[in-house]
């Protein structure tokens, strides 16, 4: 377990901040098109605790085996959903197709409170050593 991230967040911003922070400290490098996806599905599901699942509850990042792991903990039991089959300019259910494409692993856990969505998110990693 290597370079976890678990501290308050408050909104989208803080947790791409500290993604980003702990992208950047990783050696080797890890590649700009991994640090983008990460931060990408990083603020996607905390928007989305904090819009659809009655607010954030909790959120850690780590690095494992090549891999980020983001996990974010709301209020709500909802599951997320797409825009497949609503009305055709239905607000929302964008997000989630994307967060499911750009990661190789999501796991929706019931909680106390609400549910904890965790994801991990592959690394490729620059092939120049700095």
């Amino acid at each position: 377990m290597m370079g976890t991230q678990q501290v308050p967040v408050n909104k989208a911003a803080d947790a791409r901040a500290l993604v980003h922070e702990l992208l950047d400290a990783h050696r080797p490098r890890i590649d700009e098109r991994s640090v983008i996806d990460a931060v990408l599905v990083t603020s996607e599901l905390v928007t989305n605790a904090q819009r659809h699942g009655d607010g954030l509850s909790g959120f850690s990042a780590r690095i494992v085996a090549g891999l980020l792991e983001v996990t974010v903990a709301d209020h709500s039991p909802r599951q997320p959903a797409t825009a497949a089959g609503r009305e055709k300019f239905a607000v929302g259910g964008y997000g989630w197709p994307m967060v499911q494409q750009l990661t190789s692993c999501v796991a929706i856990v019931p909680t106390a409170s609400g549910k904890a969505i965790t994801v991990t998110v592959p690394l490729a990693f620059d092939r120049v050593a700095a």
